[in-house]
C-alpha cells in the first residue's frame, strides 16, 4: 500500500480495509503502532488530540496542560528529559522500564483531563485524546536530535519564529542549565534533516 497512514481520512473504503488487514496479517493494533519491548529506554511519547482539533485551544489551558502533564510524570517517578505541549498534541522524552504499564497510566492523565476540559467547554463525551505512539531512542546522536525536534516543534508547526518565544517546553530550563552557545552547537551537530517528516503531520 503506497498511501501515507496520515492520509487515511481522504482513503476509499477499499484502500481502508486493504490497511487493515495488512496490519492484522502483521499482528498489529488496528489504528495505532505496536509498543515494542519491555525494557528500560529512552522513548519519544507523542498524543495528539483527536481529529488534530486545538483543544488546548490558548494559553491558560496549554499551560494547565503542562502543569498536568509534569506533574503526572513525577507522580509516576518518570524520568523526562524533554518536553513540548502545543495546541494539538504534546511530545516528551521520557526513560521507561515498561511501556504497556506506562501507556496505561497516561491514559489515566489523558482521562482526567479530558474529563475537565470536555467539562469546561461544555462538550460531555467528547473524544479528545487518539492513542500515544513511541520511538526507542537508538543512539546518544538519536536522542540529542529528539531534544533538538522536541524544542524546535513549535516553529516546524507556524506558532512562533524561534524557541525561546514558546513557553511550554522544555527548551528554557536548557537554556538556563546549558546556555545559547551549547545549544546552538548542538542543533548543529545534531540537525533534524527529515526527522518527523510525514509520522508528524499535526
Amino acid at each position: 500500500m503506497n498511501v501515507a497512514m496520515y492520509d487515511y481520512r481522504e482513503w476509499s473504503p477499499d484502500q481502508r480495509a486493504s490497511a487493515l488487514r495488512e496490519r492484522q496479517q502483521h499482528g498489529f493494533p488496528p489504528h495505532s503502532p505496536p509498543h515494542v519491548g519491555q525494557f528500560e529506554a529512552w522513548r519519544l511519547i507523542t498524543a495528539a488530540c483527536f481529529e488534530h482539533r486545538h483543544i488546548l485551544n490558548g494559553p491558560d489551558r496549554i499551560g494547565w496542560f503542562e502543569k498536568q502533564l509534569l506533574g503526572h510524570l513525577k507522580s509516576f517517578e518518570v524520568p523526562c528529559a524533554a518536553w513540548v505541549v502545543l495546541p494539538n498534541h504534546y511530545h516528551v522524552l521520557v526513560k521507561v522500564s515498561d511501556i504497556d504499564e506506562f501507556v496505561k497510566n497516561l491514559g489515566q492523565l489523558h482521562g482526567r483531563t479530558s474529563f475537565e476540559m470536555n467539562l469546561a467547554d461544555g462538550a460531555r463525551n467528547r473524544k479528545v485524546w487518539l492513542r500515544c505512539a513511541d520511538r526507542i531512542m537508538r543512539s546518544k546522536e538519536h536522542y540529542l536530535t529528539t531534544v533538538n525536534y522536541i524544542h524546535n516543534n513549535p516553529v516546524k508547526h507556524g506558532y512562533v519564529e524561534d524557541w525561546n518565544e514558546w513557553p511550554w517546553s522544555s527548551f528554557h530550563w536548557y537554556l538556563e542549565n546549558h546556555g545559547r552557545e551549547k545549544l546552538v552547537q548542538r542543533w548543529k551537530d545534531y540537525p533534524l534533516l527529515d526527522y518527523g517528516k510525514k509520522w508528524d503531520s499535526m
